[in-house]
């Protein structure tokens, strides 16, 4: 029985194989080919306008002060700049800095350039480079109005003098014979100490110290000649000679306009 069995299976195991050997192949399917999408590049971010940092000594009227209502920066150089850059095409940030910090900055290049009625001077050019001047300044001599002594320059002999530290009237200050200097941070601190008959005189800028005269009159005056002639310019770190070439160029237009004469009568009336 189990042989009979096992034959018949045999025999139908055949017969699927013979059949299937026999049956055609399955076509092959085609899969289309599909092109992967091209990523765009991702756009190029705008270039960024470069902003310098332009540092100014807010403690210079009429020059450079700090307005009390609004605690921004005002002044003739202040205007100047902004002035300057409008023309040049540039854009800028004012850091109020103080005088000695300023000059170092510049000649370090933490600044890109400075403009607090500064004078051109052969030392200064060794570590920093200048615009073509735009104004220019002179040392005077102010004396509180009781004094009799000091006419002038030549009569500091001897005399307490205040001047702010590492300007052109310190620097004038240290050829006087005999003289005791004091020198201040800043420069109101010395006309302060003037009309509080602390200093004999103070030696600053022409302009500079009209403007505190003009402001206390009943207390100080100037005396004596304008005894020094020095040229102001934009001091411009040494590395960004593009900078002092936009400078110049926007200077050169504001010369041109006739704005700078302008805002030499706004701020400055009849001294220049």
């Amino acid at each position: 029985m189990k042989t009979s069995l096992y034959k018949v299976v045999v025999l139908l195991i055949a017969a699927v194989m013979l059949i299937s050997a026999c049956a055609p192949a399955a076509p092959a399917v085609e899969v289309p080919a599909v092109e992967a999408p091209v990523a765009e590049a991702p756009a190029a971010p705008a270039a960024e306008a470069k902003v310098f940092r332009i540092a100014s000594d807010a403690t210079w009227p009429p020059f450079e002060t700090i307005d009390e209502t609004t605690k921004e920066m005002v002044g003739f150089d202040i205007d100047l700049i902004k002035a300057i850059a409008e023309e040049a095409g540039f854009e800028y940030e004012l850091v109020n800095v103080a005088w000695d910090a300023l000059l170092a900055g510049v000649s370090e290049c933490q600044y890109d350039a400075a403009i607090s009625s500064i004078s051109i001077t052969e030392e200064r050019k060794i570590s920093m480079n200048f615009s073509e001047p735009y104004a220019t300044a002179g040392q005077v001599v102010t004396i509180g109005v009781d004094n009799t002594e000091v006419t002038g320059f030549e009569s500091l002999t001897g005399k307490r003098i205040g001047v702010q530290l590492g300007t052109t009237g310190d620097f004038a200050a240290q050829k006087v014979e005999g003289a005791e200097i004091k020198s201040y941070d800043t420069v109101d601190l010395a006309f302060q100490d003037l009309m509080n008959k602390q200093v004999d005189a103070v030696i600053a800028d022409l302009a500079l110290s009209a403007d505190f005269v003009l402001k206390n009159p009943d207390k100080i005056k100037l005396v004596g000649a304008q005894f020094t002639d020095e040229a102001l310019g934009v001091a411009v770190c040494k590395n960004n000679t593009e900078l002092l070439d936009q400078i110049n160029k926007g200077l050169a237009a504001v010369q041109a306009s006739g704005k700078l004469d302008e805002l030499k009568t706004k701020w400055f009336g009849g001294v220049k």
